[in-house]
């Protein structure tokens, strides 16, 4: 057995690196030894682990722990993608995280993290005819995490959701790869409309706290909408927009604002913003 794990571990390098920190920290801190045994040395791969841990966090009296680690482990076994994603969503965090140190952190602390994973679980039952369950997924993720994701909604691969308060996520939003968003974000619609009614996010978007997205409108990819802007019309690729209601203030200031995670508006965007710029785009 030890042999097998050891061959496991050197053909993935992200779950290997996660081991060795969970020595680590279980020799360091010997308070915290029995959940790292618990939720990461126990387990041979990244996937058990996660289904270990989603389940431990969702478990309630309506639904077992042995049940959803059951759910979470066939929707792993059956779809290859959803640990390919948890994977590049690790990196993500701790690519841009300044508070992330360690692998392991998202997996035992990050509720992003965590409920990002969860979602996916909620996003496999939803396109595997089986919504009730999915429902069911995620009221417990919103009650427990306060993240709000309809199972409908498609997310790509390295997403860091960070803080992840009130993140609310509509039925037919679409989010890119490589996305990094911040807490109270919502992707929603705009009154009681059916059908596709939801934010269309590009890849490498970085979306500021408090950021409002609403209707079904494209966001280019990597752009950057700044903290506390509604956003309630197309957005050009590489460019910032900010106020109420958003309108483009400059560039994106970079290639990847979504990696950098600059937030700060320069003196231009922000007269721009204001309403208090010359007309010609000069401070």
């Amino acid at each position: 057995m030890a042999r097998q794990m050891m061959q496991v571990t050197n053909l993935d390098p992200v779950w290997s690196r996660i081991r060795r920190e969970a020595e680590e920290l279980a020799a360091n801190e010997p308070f915290l030894a029995s959940l790292v045994h618990a939720s990461v040395l126990y387990h041979e791969e990244l996937e058990r682990a996660l289904s270990f841990r989603i389940a431990q966090k969702l478990v309630s009296p309506e639904m077992s722990e042995l049940s959803l680690r059951e759910i979470a482990d066939e929707a792993y076994d059956s779809s290859r993608d959803l640990g390919l994603s948890a994977r590049a969503d690790i990196l993500a965090v701790y690519e841009r995280d300044p508070a992330c140190h360690r692998y392991l952190q998202p997996l035992l602390f990050f509720k992003g993290f965590l409920a990002l994973q969860a979602y996916r679980i909620g996003h496999w039952l939803w396109t595997n005819n089986r919504p009730d369950l999915a429902y069911y997924v995620q009221m417990r993720t919103s009650e427990v995490f306060g993240v709000d994701i309809h199972p409908g909604a498609r997310l790509g691969r390295g997403i860091m959701i960070d803080h992840a308060h009130s993140i609310v996520i509509g039925e037919t939003a679409v989010v890119g790869d490589n996305v990094s968003m911040l807490h109270s974000v919502t992707l929603g619609g705009t009154g009681k409309e059916d059908g596709d009614r939801h934010p269309k996010i590009g890849d490498g978007v970085l979306i500021g706290a408090g950021a409002a997205v609403l209707g079904n409108i494209r966001v280019g990819n990597c752009s950057r909408i700044a903290a506390g802007s509604v956003v309630l019309e197309e957005v050009p690729p590489c460019t910032t927009v900010a106020g109420v209601p958003a309108r483009v203030v400059g560039s994106a200031g970079c290639d990847q604002p979504s990696r950098m995670m600059d937030q700060l508006l320069r003196r231009s965007d922000e007269e721009r913003a204001n309403g208090n710029g010359s007309g010609n785009g000069q401070s």
